[in-house]
């Protein structure tokens, strides 16, 4: 199971408050002046996989402390459509405050979870790592990949200071022939604590080099299917094959298929569709035990 990043979620919940109800919910405080007893419940309309229930239970809590919540289904399980995921009870108004957050995590970070699952279930079969990028949000990195790792993936590079990855643009200012074999030898000389060193290529020429220069990690960026079993015939188990640029859950059991052993896949974070689901909110009566 992921390491849950509660700093991170903690922080990002106050920020959201902040951003949302900083100065107030006007609308809630003109049409109910008194406490209004009611429930919510949250619930899915499509099937996938949960991921920022935490961050709406807190979300929840930091609005109102005396709310009783109900959680049906932990970050990393699987729901169903129309299954409830979390149950509130309360005063009305402070689950009205904090809906919209809540459910802009739960939506978010379900989305990127359930994305993970499909190209995990995609590439089912192959003994293949599917990988994030850092392509996020800024200030939500880790909780983003958190929710990739909810959902069968693994994380790439959470910073610049934990991977030595040379990519194009670091190539071009080498500006030099065999730039490839001379980064992949910088990097190896003057990076810190013996990082493995990834270099990104686009040719087999340029997989030649990165061998020379005894790259720990070939990443084979925006090659076809044919083109990336080339190269992993090249390559012969000397360093470990990425495979990155244009993954889709339409080509991507054929990257799989030509040898690779990781696919990193930007889509994750920077393009899923967030998750369908809703809140339900209805009153109920004064003398109802409230559920704890």
């Amino acid at each position: 199971m992921a390491v849950l990043p509660a700093a991170d979620i903690r922080r990002a919940v106050r920020q959201g408050l902040e951003e949302d109800a900083g100065q107030g919910d006007v609308t809630t405080s003109a049409l109910f002046p008194t406490a209004v007893p009611a429930q919510g419940r949250i619930i899915a309309q499509q099937d996938l996989i949960v991921a920022g229930m935490a961050a709406a239970v807190q979300t929840f809590l930091a609005v109102d402390p005396s709310l009783a919540l109900t959680v049906m289904k932990k970050d990393g399980s699987r729901a169903a459509a129309g299954e409830m995921l979390l149950s509130i009870e309360g005063d009305g108004r402070s689950i009205l405050t904090a809906e919209r957050i809540a459910l802009n995590f739960l939506q978010h970070l379900s989305g990127i979870a359930t994305l993970t699952d499909r190209f995990r279930q995609a590439v089912r079969g192959y003994p293949v790592a599917i990988l994030d990028t850092r392509k996020t949000l800024p200030g939500w990195r880790a909780i983003q990949k958190w929710a990739v790792a909810l959902g069968g993936g693994t994380n790439h590079r959470l910073s610049l200071s934990d991977g030595v990855l040379v990519k194009d643009n670091h190539l071009s200012l080498l500006s030099k022939k065999g730039a490839v074999r001379e980064a992949c030898k910088l990097a190896k000389s003057r990076s810190r604590s013996r990082m493995p060193t990834i270099v990104e290529v686009e040719s087999l020429a340029e997989v030649a080099e990165a061998l020379t220069g005894q790259a720990d990690v070939i990443l084979l960026d925006n090659m076809t299917p044919p083109m990336v079993k080339r190269a992993v015939r090249l390559i012969k188990g000397r360093a470990l094959v990425e495979v990155s640029g244009g993954i889709t859950l339409k080509n991507v059991r054929a990257m799989a298929a030509a040898g690779p052993d990781r696919i990193s896949v930007g889509t994750l974070t920077h393009s899923a569709p967030a998750a369908a689901m809703t809140l339900e909110l209805e009153p109920v009566s004064g003398n109802r035990k409230r559920r704890r």
